[in-house]
């Protein structure tokens, strides 16, 4: 048994955690560069919390331009066992009407521009991903939701483009005929590079809109979005809240906690030691450091 410590991972229209205490905002720096923010440390009760405002306070930052790797190795470096990320999404079905929240369980990784693994040559490992999100996490975020006053749906398909543009009407059309549920910009490589971190993840989607597919409304637009946002935000920061009141006391070990053992393939005599050295946390409990 250990001691939760939850990563926090704020998209648009999360940039805080109430009732936080002895907060305190820390850089944190990584071999992969820079994160998007310093990361806020703090406690909820007897957990501690790691929140990263994905986009950096302000919305300073591109989807398309986040540093995910250093995101989730800073998460890694702080001692995170957990990771929620909450997410504005459009919507690709009737029934998941903006204001409504989504707990995903699958995605479509559409995104091709982003550095997506810890793992290259001269060090090589694939992770499954046929189960991206953490059950446990999810079922405990869709409760959490439905404490917060919120209305939750489980269950969805997520699929991640690659933006900053929003979708065109016939990508929004073929999304749907693909089954996706859901649309968004961040969580691909995000989902992939915490099941490489070995940190149960889970996602939260906050719908603020019906993207472009519906022929009988107006296309996407910025200012509706942020409308939706700040009335999702509300919301957002009360389920992490209850999110972390229904935790249990003690923290099972999970199957995610040791996915690297069934993923590396390259020969230990023929690692790369500059890579390993990058991998110092991310493969910390398998090097045995």
């Amino acid at each position: 048994m250990t001691k939760w410590t939850i990563g926090i991972i704020g998209g648009s229209g999360l940039y805080a955690i109430d009732g936080l205490r002895n907060a305190e905002w820390r850089r944190v720096e990584t071999p992969w560069g820079d994160p998007s923010d310093e990361l806020l440390f703090g406690t909820i009760g007897d957990v501690d919390l790691v929140f990263l405002p994905r986009h950096g306070r302000g919305h300073r930052i591109s989807p398309s331009e986040l540093n995910a790797r250093a995101n989730i190795d800073a998460l890694k470096r702080s001692g995170v066992t957990d990771i929620l990320a909450i997410s504005s999404i459009g919507s690709l079905q009737e029934e998941l009407e903006p204001g409504k929240f989504v707990i995903v369980d699958q995605f479509i990784d559409r995104t091709v521009a982003r550095a997506s693994s810890f793992f290259g040559t001269g060090m090589v490992a694939h992770v499954s991903m046929a189960e991206p999100t953490c059950p446990r996490l999810s079922s405990l975020a869709a409760a959490a939701v439905t404490a917060a006053g919120g209305t939750a749906a489980a269950g969805a398909t997520y699929i991640a483009m690659e933006g900053p543009q929003f979708s065109s009407r016939a990508e929004s059309l073929l999304y749907r005929q693909w089954g996706a549920d859901v649309i968004g910009m961040t969580a691909m490589p995000e989902a992939k590079l915490a099941r490489e971190a070995e940190i149960p993840y889970a996602l939260i989607g906050m719908v603020t809109d019906y993207d472009c597919w519906r022929e009988s409304e107006a296309h996407v637009e910025v200012s509706e979005v942020i409308k939706q946002m700040h009335a999702n935000g509300e919301i957002a920061r009360k389920t992490v809240a209850a999110f972390v009141e229904a935790l249990p006391p003690e923290r099972a070990p999970s199957p995610l906690d040791t996915v690297l053992d069934q993923a590396l393939i390259t020969a230990p005599e023929a690692r790369d030691p500059a890579l390993l050295a990058k991998l110092d946390k991310i493969m910390a409990r398998v090097l045995g450091r």
